[in-house]
This record gives C-alpha cells, structure tokens and sequence, in this order.
C-alpha cells in the first residue's frame, strides 16, 4: 500500500463489511487513519488476514462487526450479497446504534439503495450509498472517488472519515444518487474503452509503433485515464489485473436495466456489453476490461 497522508480528524469506531480486492485496501486505511476498525468477511480466514495486518478486530457476524460503530462501511458484490449482509437478525442493521450511518461501497442498484435506505430510516439509522470509481489501484493508493446519494446531514459525518482512501468524496443528491452517477462513469468507460480498443487494433495494423502514438496523442484531446494507463498495456497484450469483465458486466446490466426503467438511450453501452460477452466466452471473464481488444 503507498504510503498517505491523512488529514487529523477524531478517531471513530468504525466496521468494514466485505475485504475483496477493493474493501481490504480500503479498511487498511481506516485503521492507518487511527479509527477503531472491526472487519467482518465472509470468509473468515480472509478477516484474521487482514487483521494480522492492519491489527484492529474481526466479528463472525455483521451485526456483531457492527455493535456500537459509528459508521459501518460495506463494499460487496451486488444487490444481494448487500441485503445478505444488511438484513435480518445477523445483519448489520441489527447491530447497528441509533444514530449511525452505514455507508455502501458497492455497486448496486439504486432501487437497493432507496430499498436499503427507508429501512434504516426506520429503524432510526442513515443510509449513504457510495460507490467508487479508481479501482484497485485507486483503493491501494487512497486515491479513489467517491459519488454519494443521501442525506446532507449524515453525508457530513461520513464524508471526512471517506477521506481515508479518497481523492474526492462528492454528494450528489438523494438516495440512489451515488449508483446512479456510478452508473454514467461505467458507460463513459465502455464507449472510451472500445474506441481505445478499434484505435490501437487499426495502428497496428497499419504498422504503427504504437506505444510511440499513445505517447504523442495522449498530449493531445485523446488524452484520458484509460489512454494512460491501459493504452500501454493493451498494446502489450496484458490483461491479468484491473476490474475484471464479469464485474463490467454487471455493471452495464445495471446501467441498462436503469434505462429502461428512465427512458434513456444507450446504444453503444449495449453494443460493448455483448462484446463484453464475447470476451467472456474467450475464457476472459476475470481479465481487465480493457481485454475489449482481445476481440479485435
């Protein structure tokens, strides 16, 4: 993890729910921060790991990671895997004081997060949904950002304590606000990604050496975070890191699943889905998305 600068603020008692390649990065934060960090995971060994690590404590339950927290983050696999770790007598909102803010990291819908967050309303709690673009460079780095639907008044609590592993932690209106938002970066990303992905397949072919093109139009209006930093990868033909295609996958089923609901258009999103499957039928399922050339 590299090393960062953390701003003073007061230390809280905190839960991380969920240490996948994004959520272990994320709670080592916290705790390098100075919060009082109590880590649940499906997977037990994967808690005791971390804990190793960063020290803190892990809960065999969310509920029990929970108990007299604070703030209890989550970063899970879809809508649900969070209402498994949400609900019921085991879930976090059983744990979880009057007062407290849970904060979702996952992307999920944002019917989920309305969902999720009338319950907590209900039971005297506050809901943030917060999902995160950066990847896991970004959460290694504390460099993520972060888009978040809810309430002004629980957003204020939350956000400096985000800061922990953010470069910007934004409030962009109510629940659902935050997928929602995350929803326009994931379709962003595909269409950049194709376009990428057609404009190196063509400079090769042409004969072009095109680590060198990459270099010279990246100063230039094609310049973007995927040029950046996948361009030369995808030149070299390296795909085993990153955001994997099954999760883009997802995302986009989301992202479309919301437009037929809203009305909105999506054409290329559509199109880059299904070449999304054809890389999964390639066996490329857990490649980065920028495996999209693969195709070509």
């Amino acid at each position: 993890m590299q090393k960062k600068s953390y701003d003073p603020i007061a230390p809280r008692k905190v839960a991380f729910l969920g240490l996948g390649v994004m959520g272990h990065p994320m709670a080592g934060h916290l705790a390098q921060a100075g919060h009082r960090v109590t880590v649940y995971n499906r997977t037990a060994a994967k808690a005791e790991q971390w804990v190793e690590q960063y020290g803190g404590a892990s809960a065999a339950t969310p509920a029990l990671a929970a108990a007299g927290a604070d703030i209890v983050f989550a970063c899970v696999g879809n809508d649900d895997d969070l209402r498994s770790v949400v609900l019921g007598g085991l879930g976090a909102f059983a744990g979880m004081q009057a007062g407290a803010v849970f904060v979702d990291h996952t992307t999920a819908s944002a019917d989920v997060a309305r969902e999720l967050s009338g319950i907590a309303a209900g039971r005297g709690l506050h809901f943030i949904d917060a999902p995160v673009s950066g990847g896991n460079l970004g959460a290694i780095n504390g460099v993520l950002t972060v888009m978040c639907g809810g309430a002004a008044e629980a957003f204020a609590q939350v956000q400096p304590v985000m800061m922990a592993y953010a470069k910007a932690v934004t409030l962009l209106g109510g629940s659902g606000a935050g997928q929602l938002a995350k929803m326009v970066n994931q379709i962003c990303i595909a269409g950049l990604l194709q376009g990428l992905s057609e404009a190196i397949a063509f400079g090769q072919r042409a004969g072009l050496d095109m680590e060198a093109v990459l270099a010279v139009i990246g100063k230039g209006a094609a310049q973007s975070w995927q040029l950046e930093n996948r361009g030369p990868t995808m030149v070299q033909g390296r795909f085993d890191f990153g955001f994997a295609v099954d999760w883009m996958r997802k995302d986009l089923g989301l992202c479309l699943e919301e437009a037929r609901r809203n009305g909105a258009r999506l054409p290329v999103a559509a199109l880059v889905d299904q070449f999304y499957a054809d890389v999964q039928q390639q066996g490329g399922g857990r490649w980065d998305t920028s495996s999209l050339i693969k195709r070509l």
